[in-house]
């Protein structure tokens, strides 16, 4: 792998809604309304405003995502991106890439720098953690391969061993 591309990958252990960067992204339900794990902690750091902007923008299919604004958050975006519920089938993995390249895409078409990911689809949704991280980043790199605004993405975890999961999966890399 390219050193420069994986010098644009970062890997961090915290709460990715105290990240300063362009937009971080949210793992949301196709409601987009709020819910539990980092969706509801994104839209309770953001305010009530948010709330206000997603019921404006009626909800997203899996794999898509949807920007907005990010109000009281250190960040000045959210792209909320809805990650399929694990089921062992094979567009689980389709739907997961799509759901991690339409949001770089979204970053990318607002000329975004910088971008923080939390787990997509490893919480309530199920998704096994050593899967996830290896479509995650695999499809980041070949993303930045191509040339985009982004200069910076980080996968930030919100457990040490989903951290570990991350970086043992880069440093292979």
């Amino acid at each position: 792998m390219d050193k420069k591309i994986l010098e644009s990958i970062e890997i961090r252990q915290g709460d990715i809604t105290k990240l300063e960067v362009d937009a971080i992204v949210n793992a949301a339900n196709k409601s987009l309304l709020g819910g539990g794990g980092v969706d509801g902690a994104i839209h309770r750091a953001a305010g009530p405003e948010l709330l206000t902007e997603c019921r404006s923008i009626g909800g997203c299919p899996t794999g898509e995502a949807r920007i907005t604004r990010g109000y009281n958050l250190p960040a000045r975006y959210v792209i909320h991106t809805v990650g399929p519920v694990y089921s062992g089938r094979p567009q689980d993995s389709r739907l997961l890439t799509q759901c991690y390249l339409n949001s770089l895409r979204l970053a990318s078409d607002h000329n975004l720098t910088s971008v923080a990911f939390p787990a997509i689809s490893c919480g309530v949704y199920g998704y096994p953690i050593d899967e996830a991280c290896k479509i995650a980043i695999d499809t980041t790199c070949n993303f930045l391969k191509a040339g985009s605004s982004l200069k910076k993405v980080i996968f930030i975890l919100f457990s040490s061993e989903n951290y570990n999961t991350y970086m043992d999966y880069l440093k292979s890399m």
